[in-house]
Protein backbone atom coordinates (compact mmCIF):
# COMPACT_ATOMS: atom_id res chain seq x y z
CA UNK A 1 0.00 0.00 0.00
CA UNK A 2 2.85 2.27 0.52
CA UNK A 3 4.34 1.70 -2.90
CA UNK A 4 1.07 2.39 -4.65
CA UNK A 5 0.36 5.36 -2.54
CA UNK A 6 3.55 6.77 -3.27
CA UNK A 7 3.49 6.07 -6.93
CA UNK A 8 -0.34 6.34 -7.83
CA UNK A 9 -0.29 3.88 -10.42
CA UNK A 10 1.22 0.55 -10.91
CA UNK A 11 1.52 -2.21 -13.24
CA UNK A 12 0.86 -5.97 -12.12
CA UNK A 13 4.39 -6.73 -14.03
CA UNK A 14 6.16 -3.90 -11.80
CA UNK A 15 4.57 -4.83 -8.51
CA UNK A 16 5.70 -8.60 -9.32
CA UNK A 17 9.30 -7.14 -9.77
CA UNK A 18 9.38 -4.90 -6.92
CA UNK A 19 8.39 -7.93 -4.46
CA UNK A 20 9.74 -10.27 -5.96
CA UNK A 21 6.59 -12.49 -6.31
CA UNK A 22 4.90 -14.88 -9.42
CA UNK A 23 2.37 -14.25 -11.21
CA UNK A 24 -0.48 -15.72 -9.54
CA UNK A 25 0.33 -14.06 -5.89
CA UNK A 26 -0.04 -10.74 -7.19
CA UNK A 27 -2.93 -11.03 -9.01
CA UNK A 28 -4.04 -12.56 -5.79
CA UNK A 29 -2.86 -9.48 -3.49
CA UNK A 30 -3.77 -7.06 -6.24
CA UNK A 31 -7.56 -8.45 -5.90
CA UNK A 32 -7.04 -8.17 -1.75
CA UNK A 33 -5.73 -4.77 -2.52
CA UNK A 34 -8.81 -3.74 -4.70
CA UNK A 35 -11.21 -4.71 -1.25
CA UNK A 36 -9.87 -1.08 0.19
CA UNK A 37 -11.48 2.32 -1.19
CA UNK A 38 -8.52 3.80 -1.81
CA UNK A 39 -7.07 1.36 -4.53
CA UNK A 40 -9.15 0.79 -8.12
CA UNK A 41 -8.52 -2.96 -10.37
CA UNK A 42 -7.46 -1.13 -13.31
CA UNK A 43 -6.69 -3.42 -16.65
CA UNK A 44 -2.87 -4.40 -15.97
CA UNK A 45 -2.80 -2.80 -12.73
CA UNK A 46 -3.75 -0.99 -9.84
CA UNK A 47 -4.64 2.97 -8.83
CA UNK A 48 -4.36 4.49 -5.90
CA UNK A 49 -6.81 7.39 -5.17
CA UNK A 50 -6.94 9.15 -2.17
CA UNK A 51 -10.54 8.34 -1.46
CA UNK A 52 -13.02 11.51 -0.32
CA UNK A 53 -14.19 11.84 3.37
CA UNK A 54 -17.09 9.99 3.32
CA UNK A 55 -18.34 12.38 5.99
CA UNK A 56 -18.96 15.91 6.27
CA UNK A 57 -18.00 15.51 9.82
CA UNK A 58 -14.76 13.59 9.32
CA UNK A 59 -13.87 13.06 13.46
CA UNK A 60 -17.63 12.34 14.60
CA UNK A 61 -18.17 9.72 11.66
CA UNK A 62 -14.40 8.00 11.12
CA UNK A 63 -15.10 7.71 15.53
CA UNK A 64 -18.38 5.55 14.54
CA UNK A 65 -16.93 3.85 11.69
CA UNK A 66 -13.74 1.95 14.18
CA UNK A 67 -15.86 1.84 16.94
CA UNK A 68 -16.81 -1.61 18.07
CA UNK A 69 -16.04 -2.73 14.20
CA UNK A 70 -15.59 -6.16 14.54
CA UNK A 71 -18.90 -7.01 16.37
CA UNK A 72 -20.37 -4.43 13.27
CA UNK A 73 -18.68 -7.07 10.37
CA UNK A 74 -20.26 -10.12 12.73
CA UNK A 75 -23.96 -8.66 12.47
CA UNK A 76 -22.99 -7.51 8.53
CA UNK A 77 -21.96 -11.13 8.11
CA UNK A 78 -24.95 -12.81 9.34
CA UNK A 79 -26.78 -10.13 7.17
CA UNK A 80 -25.30 -10.96 4.22
CA UNK A 81 -26.53 -14.72 4.67
CA UNK A 82 -30.03 -13.97 4.40
CA UNK A 83 -29.61 -11.91 1.04
CA UNK A 84 -30.62 -13.65 -2.44
CA UNK A 85 -30.16 -13.04 -5.96
CA UNK A 86 -32.64 -10.75 -7.53
CA UNK A 87 -33.55 -8.83 -4.21
CA UNK A 88 -34.24 -5.26 -3.93
CA UNK A 89 -32.30 -3.81 -1.03
CA UNK A 90 -32.65 -0.65 0.91
CA UNK A 91 -29.48 -0.21 3.19
CA UNK A 92 -29.64 2.27 5.82
CA UNK A 93 -26.90 5.00 6.49
CA UNK A 94 -25.77 3.44 9.62
CA UNK A 95 -21.71 2.30 9.80
CA UNK A 96 -22.99 -1.34 10.67
CA UNK A 97 -25.02 -1.18 7.21
CA UNK A 98 -22.21 0.25 5.84
CA UNK A 99 -20.17 -3.27 7.02
CA UNK A 100 -22.59 -5.23 4.78
CA UNK A 101 -22.18 -2.65 1.69
CA UNK A 102 -18.17 -3.61 2.00
CA UNK A 103 -19.32 -7.17 1.79
CA UNK A 104 -21.54 -7.12 -1.06
CA UNK A 105 -18.81 -6.06 -3.03
CA UNK A 106 -17.45 -9.42 -2.96
CA UNK A 107 -20.80 -11.46 -2.34
CA UNK A 108 -20.41 -12.83 -5.81
CA UNK A 109 -24.16 -11.66 -6.47
CA UNK A 110 -25.22 -11.66 -10.29
CA UNK A 111 -28.28 -9.22 -9.67
CA UNK A 112 -29.16 -6.96 -6.75
CA UNK A 113 -30.77 -3.46 -6.23
CA UNK A 114 -29.08 -1.33 -3.99
CA UNK A 115 -31.28 1.79 -2.78
CA UNK A 116 -29.64 3.92 -0.39
CA UNK A 117 -29.85 7.32 1.51
CA UNK A 118 -26.06 6.69 2.82
CA UNK A 119 -23.34 8.90 1.44
CA UNK A 120 -20.75 6.35 2.35
CA UNK A 121 -22.61 3.73 0.37
CA UNK A 122 -23.25 5.63 -2.85
CA UNK A 123 -19.60 6.07 -2.75
CA UNK A 124 -18.80 2.54 -2.97
CA UNK A 125 -21.75 2.34 -5.64
CA UNK A 126 -18.60 2.84 -8.63
CA UNK A 127 -16.83 -0.29 -7.03
CA UNK A 128 -20.16 -2.49 -7.27
CA UNK A 129 -20.52 -4.84 -10.61
CA UNK A 130 -21.32 -2.48 -13.60
CA UNK A 131 -25.19 -4.45 -14.24
CA UNK A 132 -26.41 -4.15 -10.76
CA UNK A 133 -29.43 -1.39 -10.23
CA UNK A 134 -28.07 1.42 -8.08
CA UNK A 135 -30.77 4.12 -6.46
CA UNK A 136 -28.82 6.92 -4.43
CA UNK A 137 -31.97 8.76 -2.77
CA UNK A 138 -32.06 12.97 -3.06
CA UNK A 139 -33.03 15.29 -0.72
CA UNK A 140 -31.46 17.10 2.50
CA UNK A 141 -27.77 16.15 3.66
CA UNK A 142 -27.10 15.15 7.38
CA UNK A 143 -23.69 15.85 7.74
CA UNK A 144 -23.65 14.53 11.88
CA UNK A 145 -25.85 11.00 10.16
CA UNK A 146 -24.12 11.19 6.84
CA UNK A 147 -26.69 11.06 5.08
CA UNK A 148 -29.59 12.03 3.03
CA UNK A 149 -33.19 12.71 5.01
CA UNK A 150 -35.99 14.62 4.35
CA UNK A 151 -39.45 15.43 2.67
CA UNK A 152 -38.20 14.54 -0.43
CA UNK A 153 -36.06 11.19 0.26
CA UNK A 154 -39.58 10.18 1.80
CA UNK A 155 -41.17 11.26 -1.38
CA UNK A 156 -38.73 9.14 -3.80
CA UNK A 157 -39.05 5.94 -1.01
CA UNK A 158 -43.33 5.96 -1.96
CA UNK A 159 -42.15 4.94 -5.08
CA UNK A 160 -40.00 1.58 -4.81
CA UNK A 161 -40.75 -1.78 -3.51
CA UNK A 162 -38.40 -3.33 -1.41
CA UNK A 163 -37.68 -6.67 -0.71
CA UNK A 164 -35.34 -6.66 2.15
CA UNK A 165 -34.08 -3.80 4.42
CA UNK A 166 -31.19 -3.89 6.50
CA UNK A 167 -31.06 -0.97 9.05
CA UNK A 168 -30.06 -0.19 12.38
CA UNK A 169 -30.25 1.91 15.74
CA UNK A 170 -29.03 3.76 18.31
CA UNK A 171 -30.77 1.41 21.08
CA UNK A 172 -32.54 -1.86 21.23
CA UNK A 173 -34.54 -2.49 24.69
CA UNK A 174 -37.13 -5.36 25.09
CA UNK A 175 -39.89 -3.29 23.58
CA UNK A 176 -38.58 -0.76 20.91
CA UNK A 177 -35.96 0.10 18.75
CA UNK A 178 -35.18 3.71 18.80
CA UNK A 179 -32.92 6.41 17.44
CA UNK A 180 -32.14 9.95 18.81
CA UNK A 181 -32.63 11.99 15.31
CA UNK A 182 -36.30 12.73 14.09
CA UNK A 183 -35.94 12.63 10.60
CA UNK A 184 -33.99 9.67 10.49
CA UNK A 185 -36.93 7.64 12.16
CA UNK A 186 -39.64 9.48 9.86
CA UNK A 187 -37.32 7.54 6.72
CA UNK A 188 -36.75 4.24 8.61
CA UNK A 189 -40.56 3.86 9.47
CA UNK A 190 -40.98 4.05 5.54
CA UNK A 191 -38.56 1.81 4.40
CA UNK A 192 -39.83 -0.70 6.76
CA UNK A 193 -43.56 -0.38 5.93
CA UNK A 194 -42.71 -0.65 2.05
CA UNK A 195 -40.53 -3.30 2.56
CA UNK A 196 -41.14 -7.22 2.26
CA UNK A 197 -38.78 -8.53 4.92
CA UNK A 198 -36.69 -6.15 7.29
CA UNK A 199 -34.01 -6.71 9.42
CA UNK A 200 -32.30 -4.64 12.59
CA UNK A 201 -28.15 -4.98 12.66
CA UNK A 202 -27.23 -3.70 15.84
CA UNK A 203 -23.97 -5.23 18.00
CA UNK A 204 -24.22 -5.96 21.76
CA UNK A 205 -23.46 -2.35 22.31
CA UNK A 206 -26.51 -1.35 21.38
CA UNK A 207 -28.56 -4.09 24.00
CA UNK A 208 -30.52 -1.80 26.97
CA UNK A 209 -30.43 1.58 25.05
CA UNK A 210 -33.05 4.28 24.24
CA UNK A 211 -33.02 6.64 21.95
CA UNK A 212 -35.96 9.42 21.80
CA UNK A 213 -37.70 8.54 18.82
CA UNK A 214 -39.24 5.15 17.73
CA UNK A 215 -38.30 3.69 14.86
CA UNK A 216 -40.08 0.28 15.25
CA UNK A 217 -41.45 -2.18 17.97
CA UNK A 218 -38.56 -5.29 18.76
CA UNK A 219 -40.80 -7.51 17.34
CA UNK A 220 -41.45 -5.94 14.14
CA UNK A 221 -38.23 -7.28 12.37
CA UNK A 222 -38.18 -10.08 10.44
CA UNK A 223 -35.05 -11.02 12.34
CA UNK A 224 -32.77 -8.77 14.84
CA UNK A 225 -28.66 -9.87 13.34
CA UNK A 226 -25.85 -9.31 15.76
CA UNK A 227 -22.88 -10.21 17.39
CA UNK A 228 -23.75 -11.97 19.85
Amino acid sequence: MAYLKSHKTCSLDELMKRFDVSPATVHRDAAELAKRDSVERVRGGLVYRDAPDPSGDPEAYRERVVSHRAAKIAAARKALAVIEEGDILFLDSSTTTYELALLLLHGGFDHLTVITNSIAVMHLFRKFPPHWAMIALGGNYDPQLNSILGVSALEQLSRFNITKAFVSAFGLDDRTATTNHERQAEILRKVLDAADRSYLLVDRSKFRRKGLYRIAARGGFDAILTDS
